[in-house]
């Protein structure tokens, strides 16, 4: 257990009884105190001290610093299990990925927002991974494409494997900030691929011609050509625009103001 030193932060928390702080300007100070241990001193998976350890040290309520617990919990920077130390969270894309998912269900043309921020991190990743890209990660990417190939006539696992390919590129990138990211937009992605997808069949297009879009990113990533890779990203997510709008439109949602 680490122990560092912490001024007390309000009197008499023992006297309370632990009734819990009403000042918000104290939960405050616990909370950024908690949030200072849980990124400064403590590895993930790591636990942190009881409540009633943590209560002593900061001089409040055993409340108060539960309370602060559970802001850094819906962070998404501490999990807590019933029975158990609360520990440190391992890095995730959780909270990122909730806006974007409340986004896209609040109303779906929001899915053409979003594939601005694709194309604006995707093609990035796609050169990147060019440059990047080691044996294990390029065969990585080579797995998921076949897993395309072989899901061709299943909807639902080509969509699956469809997201793990370009989770495969942004770990190819070889930065794991990009790769957050692409892993906040996993989940509302699965929606929107749906989408263009029936947007695609409308305008003629075939779930081959798609598969090939991604198989040409695998050439130029594994050619090492980083302005080839990115191109051929580029050319994948403005077509997928255009079967996007085009789904969006089947459904009858009006234009953007």
């Amino acid at each position: 257990m680490h122990a560092w030193p912490v001024p007390s932060l309000a009197r008499g928390a023992a006297d309370r009884g632990g009734a819990p702080d009403t000042s918000g300007s104290i939960t405050d100070t616990v909370v950024q105190r908690l949030e200072d241990l849980v990124l400064g001193d403590l590895e993930p998976g790591a636990e942190l001290p009881s409540e009633a350890d943590l209560a002593v040290r900061f001089g409040v309520s055993r409340l108060t610093v539960r309370e602060a617990a559970r802001s850094l919990q819906a962070r998404g920077l501490v999990e807590t299990r019933h029975g158990r130390r609360t520990v440190v969270a391992h890095p995730n894309a959780g909270p990122i990925g909730g806006f974007f998912t409340a986004a896209v269900r609040r109303d779906p043309r929001r899915m053409m927002d979003l594939l601005e921020v694709r194309r604006a991190l995707e093609v990035h990743i796609a050169s990147l991974a060019a440059v990047q890209a080691t044996r294990a990660t390029v065969t990585a990417m080579e797995m998921a494409l076949g897993a395309m190939r072989e899901a061709a006539h299943d909807p639902v696992a080509l969509h699956e494997s469809d997201i793990g390919f370009h989770a495969s590129v942004a770990t190819a990138a070889g930065n794991q900030m990009l790769s957050f990211l692409i892993e906040a937009m996993e989940e509302p992605l699965r929606a929107s691929r749906m989408r263009s997808m029936q947007g695609h069949l409308a305008r003629g297009g075939t779930v081959e011609d798609v598969i090939e879009q991604h198989a040409l990113v695998l050439d130029r990533v594994r050619a090492r050509d980083a302005k080839g890779a990115a191109a051929a990203m580029l050319a994948h997510l403005e077509q997928t625009a255009r079967d996007l709008k085009a789904a969006l439109a089947l459904t009858g949602l009006p234009e953007e103001p």
